[in-house]
């Protein structure tokens, strides 16, 4: 494959709005490519600099032969895993979730969203 073909897959860019010691401005973040990130002050100057940073990561990739990462597929996850927890947890968390009226699932998915 070549760079316009890598460019047209479907990877996952993950984008934070900041404000630190530095300001206010976007972060973004490819997540199937290790270390290719970008900063931009608007949501589209992030979107042109993550773009060159991606165009620049595959690049070195393609140059030096070595491998790509592709896109992973959602369908390739089922949504479902299982987590061991000790009991106080447990019980700690099923009472949190008795209290707010919801189910321990959706308590947990709440969490791991956030």
């Amino acid at each position: 494959m070549e760079l316009k073909d890598y460019m047209k897959l479907p990877y996952t860019r993950l984008v934070q709005e900041m404000d630190d010691e530095s300001g206010h401005y976007f972060f973004g973040r490819v997540l199937e490519l290790d270390g290719c990130q970008s900063t931009g002050d608007t949501l589209e100057e992030l979107y042109q600099s993550l773009t060159e940073a991606m165009e620049g990561y595959l690049e070195v990739k393609l140059d030096n032969g070595l491998p790509i990462p592709t896109p992973e597929s959602a369908n390739k996850y089922s949504g479902r895993f299982v987590v061991r927890l000790p009991k106080s947890l447990h019980q700690r968390l099923a009472i949190e979730a008795q209290k707010e009226g919801v189910s321990l699932n959706q308590l947990a998915l709440y969490k791991l969203a956030r």
